[in-house]
C-alpha cells in the first residue's frame, strides 16, 4: 500500500531573504534538487534554508495548505 504522506515547506533565501513555499511526497529528495541547484527558482536564491515543515495525510492537503501559507507570506 502506497504512503500518501506529504510534506509542506518553507525555503528561505540567505542571499536576498525571500521565502519559497512548496509541497512534496518525498521531502529528503526534493531538498537535494533546491540544494543542488536543479529547482529553476530556487537556483538563482541559493543559498538556502529549511525553515519550516510540516506532514499532511495527502497530496490534497498539501496543495491546500501550500496556498494558504503563499497567501499568508504575500500579506
Amino acid at each position: 500500500m502506497k504512503n500518501n504522506t506529504c510534506f509542506v515547506y518553507i525555503l528561505q533565501s540567505k542571499k536576498d531573504g525571500s521565502f519559497y513555499v512548496g509541497q512534496c511526497e518525498d521531502l529528503d529528495r526534493r531538498m537535494s534538487r533546491h540544494f543542488d541547484g536543479f529547482s529553476k527558482y530556487t537556483a538563482a536564491k541559493s543559498p538556502l534554508i529549511l525553515v519550516y515543515f510540516e506532514v499532511l495525510p495527502s497530496r490534497s492537503d498539501a496543495i491546500k495548505r501550500e496556498r494558504q501559507v503563499k497567501k499568508w507570506l504575500a500579506l
